[in-house]
């Protein structure tokens, strides 16, 4: 049975710039404004096609600056940030007394929160969606050139950090990005995993290996799952390579595209985690569909995960 789908967005803030947008279909499968919230999530004008995020695009300039709080401490900016989940699935989950996993998923290079659910929700199935919490967030920086997307997607842009070079694994400002990816995840969590495109898989995979080793995000909760797609091992700063210095243990699923131009990062990237489940499909640097065998190991890391949170539940 498909399920409906809704947004739901913090009502913290307002964000930098609205675009009120139409009204869905009526439809069980359509995604809509929570009817409750009136500060709405960003809609963008975009074609559901699978559009790189990534690929080889120079940084023309440096990004503006983060905002400031007391102390000059980096904080992270409350804008608006689109959640996915199935309010039918809500209720049953409810009466199960069990909650569904809840993903924190990081956009790609110069895109934003609100296009990567359009690239997920366009793309998977209701029986993988409605079985998980997402949200999605706006990276940090706005975006410093050009943006892949543009022309599929509406602006704006943003970007976790900068690349330095032009084999996209080595970036500027990751310290400030850890500093307002920590503050989300206390604001917005607890999350029990990472889901992350292009340039935001990359830093999933940092994130949950400096994490295990007690050197990031150590007043937030366990990353316990990580999800990567298209994503490549980043070579530099050194504070992001000590991720790699040991297998990373927790469960990972990891897309990767026989023509994706990162396709060797990512096999790389996934020699680096311990207990790694791999989807391979013919596109490129995108978020894919599922064939049939594809949603099947999907929907096999998916049993696993709720398996592991139903045993943390009844110990």
């Amino acid at each position: 049975m498909e399920l409906p789908t809704s947004i739901r967005a913090p009502t913290r803030s307002q964000p930098r710039q609205l675009v009120r947008p139409a009204a869905p279909p009526a439809s069980v499968t359509s995604l809509a404004a929570s009817p409750s919230r009136d500060h709405r999530a960003r809609g963008l004008g975009a074609r559901e096609a699978g559009v790189s995020s990534f690929g080889p695009w120079a940084v023309e300039r440096d990004a503006s600056p983060l905002p400031r709080g007391r102390g000059g401490r980096t904080r992270a900016v409350r804008r608006p940030r689109a959640s996915l989940s199935g309010e039918e699935g809500d209720v049953a989950d409810a009466a199960a007394g069990r909650r569904r996993p809840r993903f924190l998923c990081l956009h790609g290079f110069r895109t934003s929160g609100e296009i990567m659910r359009r690239q997920v929700t366009g793309r998977w199935p209701p029986e993988v969606t409605s079985r998980l919490d997402l949200v999605f967030p706006d990276a940090p920086f706005p975006a410093g050139g050009a943006s892949p997307v543009a022309g599929a997607f509406d602006p704006p842009y943003y970007e976790w950090c900068q690349f330095v070079g032009e084999d996209f694994l080595r970036c500027r400002n990751f310290d400030r990005c850890l500093s307002y990816v920590e503050e989300l995840m206390a604001g917005e969590g607890p999350f029990d995993g990472l889901l992350g495109f292009s340039q935001g898989a990359g830093l999933s995979a940092v994130l949950a290996g400096l994490q295990e080793q007690g050197l990031a995000l150590t007043g937030v909760t366990k990353v316990k799952f990580v999800v990567v797609i298209a994503g490549g091992k980043i070579r530099s700063p050194a504070a992001a390579t000590r991720a790699f210095a040991g297998k990373i243990k927790c469960p990972s699923l990891h897309f990767i595209g026989d023509d994706d131009f990162v396709r060797v990062h990512s096999e790389e990237l996934v020699e680096s985690f311990e207990d790694p489940l791999v989807i391979r499909h013919p596109k490129g640097h995108t978020v894919p569909k599922l064939d049939e065998k594809g949603l099947q190991v999907m929907l096999s890391y998916l049993g696993k995960i709720e398996r592991e949170m139903i045993a943390v539940e009844d110990w």
